[in-house]
C-alpha cells in the first residue's frame, strides 16, 4: 500500500514560503490527487482566478496549485512508512 504525503491546511489562500519543487512524477500525481480531494471537500482554491483564466476542473486546479508551490506537503519518515506497513 503506498502512503500518500500529508498536506498541510493553511488558514486561507496565503501560503507563507514555496513548498519544495516535485522532481517525481509519482509524488506530483499523489500530492495533486490529495488536494483535489480537498477541493472537492469545499476547500478553497489557491490560485487567483481573475489573473489566470485557466481549468475549471478541480483536478486541474491542484496540478496547478501544485505546479506553481501553493501546496505545501510532507512526507513521512522512513520509521513512520515502517509503523504503517504490516508485516
Amino acid at each position: 500500500m503506498v502512503q500518500t504525503p500529508d498536506l498541510q491546511e493553511a488558514a486561507g489562500p496565503e501560503v507563507s514560503e514555496p513548498a519544495v519543487p516535485i522532481t517525481s512524477r509519482f509524488l506530483f500525481v499523489d500530492v495533486a490527487a490529495q488536494r483535489a480531494k480537498q477541493l472537492r471537500r469545499g476547500a478553497l482554491p489557491r490560485l487567483d482566478r481573475q489573473v489566470q483564466p485557466g481549468p475549471h476542473k478541480l483536478e486541474r486546479i491542484a496540478m496547478e496549485e501544485v505546479r506553481g508551490g501553493l501546496i505545501q506537503y510532507t512526507l513521512p519518515t522512513a520509521e513512520e512508512f515502517g509503523r504503517s506497513v504490516k508485516r
